[in-house]
């Protein structure tokens, strides 16, 4: 696939022992047991603006909702002797992937990637790289103390947190048009990439036990378009912060997905998403509106019935399995079956929308909405509980823990109860390589290589310091392009850095 793809996620934070966690401590601590291979602080928030809407200059965002929590934070942080950076604690590491305190959590954006291989590994990838830290947090501890982090997206009173998958995407679609082909996919993703939660919660609402929903996410947004992330959020974020040549590539944001434990719900996810782009910039995408888009997602997630019925705009009905099936017909005739993932993509795609309509169980061995109610029903059935017992939140919860020796995910893996889409050698070899394919490479080369010399960096461009001075790298092109291809050749083969100086000073 012609595209450039990367996850972001947060994770939740819990630590054993303690009634009333320090979280933003805690975070930044996590962040700080990974400094051994990573480049710390420096990155450039000069180059960032979330204020920047994509329907145009007259949308631009004066103050967004969020800062008012970005305030709330910094009053509390003033009392910390510490600086904004120190608190961000912001690492680059060897792999290209970006590691930071984000909103008490610790947050690890992917790299960038050009293949579903590379973005499943990079994603597991930050498990490991979590994990590893939660540990060595944990030697530093008391006895009765342990730090424990899970990739999930809701703490159960009322606070969610958010996976946020990213695309780089032509500029030359119109912004309107973008929202209004993509919407019906995205509300309807959930039946094969939510990640399952027990209750139903609102903002700043404790969860109301009793109910198995197929999204962690679908409870917490309100609006169907806005550029805000954190509060009232929208089904379509317009943030338009491209990280690349603002007139050839906009980022498509998405934060309305799960985080997922399956590797199989993970490739599934970004794999489709990418091929709607592709259908979207192609002209080709299906012609469908929803009634009422943000009931239709809540309604689609806590549906006990699995037929997830909606309600178009012209009054007809159908169903969430038939409108997935539309973008899929679609994608069948007009994207490249001949490439070896995308046709992957197309057999899966199919057959989880089969399996999902004959008996959600089916999926049990790749979708992770549906392995967790297995091993929910399961306890229940064995204890004799009834849904609304605490203990199947616990149980909800201990699914998406990060620890390999913990994790119910992990345990259902060891069990061969779910299926794997990259070797556990691809997952160790990401967390400390780039992907070839993309900038990554030259960000993650250039910590791995000559970290002392970084002066500072951001995705679109490497600072060197030099000669009494500094030497920027832009890095404006993603992927697939002549100058960055030369890029990556030179700090791939640069034996020292005052090769690698030369090297690029050529390149003009």
């Amino acid at each position: 696939m012609n595209r450039v793809f990367g996850i972001e996620t947060e994770y939740g934070i819990t630590v054993d022992g303690i009634d009333n966690v320090d979280v933003v401590s805690e975070s930044i601590e996590l962040v700080r047991r990974y400094t051994e291979h990573g480049n710390l602080m420096k990155w450039d928030y000069r180059l960032e603006d979330p204020h920047q809407d994509a329907r145009g200059e007259e949308f631009r965002a004066v103050e967004l909702l969020q800062d008012t929590d970005e305030s709330a934070y910094f009053e509390i942080d003033k009392n910390r002797p510490l600086s904004f950076e120190e608190i961000k604690s912001d690492l680059v590491l060897s792999n290209g992937a970006r590691y930071y305190n984000d909103h008490a959590h610790p947050e690890y954006s992917t790299p960038e990637c050009t293949t579903l291989r590379e973005v499943v590994a990079q994603d597991k990838a930050g498990e490991r790289i979590l994990a590893e830290c939660a540990r060595r947090r944990n030697k530093k501890l008391l006895p009765d103390r342990e730090v424990r982090l899970y990739k999930n997206n809701t703490d159960f009173i009322g606070h969610s947190y958010g996976c946020h998958d990213n695309f780089l995407m032509s500029r030359h679609v119109p912004w309107d048009r973008v929202v209004s082909d993509i919407l019906p996919f995205l509300v309807t993703r959930q039946i094969f990439a939510g990640a399952g939660k027990m209750g139903v919660e609102a903002e700043s609402v404790a969860s109301q036990a009793g109910l198995y929903q197929i999204s962690q996410r679908a409870d917490f947004f309100s609006v169907v378009v806005s550029i805000d992330t954190m509060n009232r959020r929208p089904l379509i974020n317009t943030r338009d912060e491209p990280h690349a040549d603002s007139s050839k590539y906009r980022r498509f944001h998405v934060i309305i997905g799960d985080a997922n434990m399956s590797e199989i719900a993970t490739a599934l996810k970004m794999g489709t998403t990418s091929l709607v782009l592709e259908l979207i910039e192609a002209g080709k995408a299906p012609q469908l509106e929803f009634a009422q888009p943000i009931e239709t997602t809540k309604a689609i997630s806590r549906d006990q019935t699995h037929t997830w019925i909606i309600e178009l705009k012209d009054g007809r009905k159908i169903s969430a399995v038939d409108v997935q099936r539309m973008y899929l017909a679609a994608a069948m005739v007009h994207c490249d079956r001949k490439d070896e993932e995308t046709a992957w993509l197309l057999r899966e795609w199919e057959s989880v929308l089969d399996d999902l309509e004959k008996d959600v169980m089916l999926c049990r061995d790749r979708v992770d909405w549906v392995a967790k109610r297995f091993l929910l029903s399961t306890l229940k059935e064995e204890e004799n509980l009834a849904w609304t017992d605490p203990w199947l939140q616990s149980i909800d919860l201990e699914y998406h823990n990060v620890s390999t020796d913990q994790g119910l995910h992990y345990a259902l893996l060891r069990e061969g109860q779910m299926r794997r889409f990259v070797s556990e050698d691809d997952v160790r070899n990401a967390i400390f390589n780039p992907p070839e394919t993309t900038r990554a490479y030259f960000r993650g080369r250039s910590v791995a290589k000559f970290n002392s010399e970084v002066s500072s960096i951001h995705w679109d461009e490497v600072v060197f310091n030099h000669a009494g001075g500094t030497r920027r790298v832009s890095l404006n092109q993603a992927f697939n392009d002549e100058k960055l291809d030369q890029l990556n050749a030179a700090i791939r083969q640069a034996k020292s850095f005052p090769d690698f100086i030369r090297e690029i000073g050529s390149m003009g």
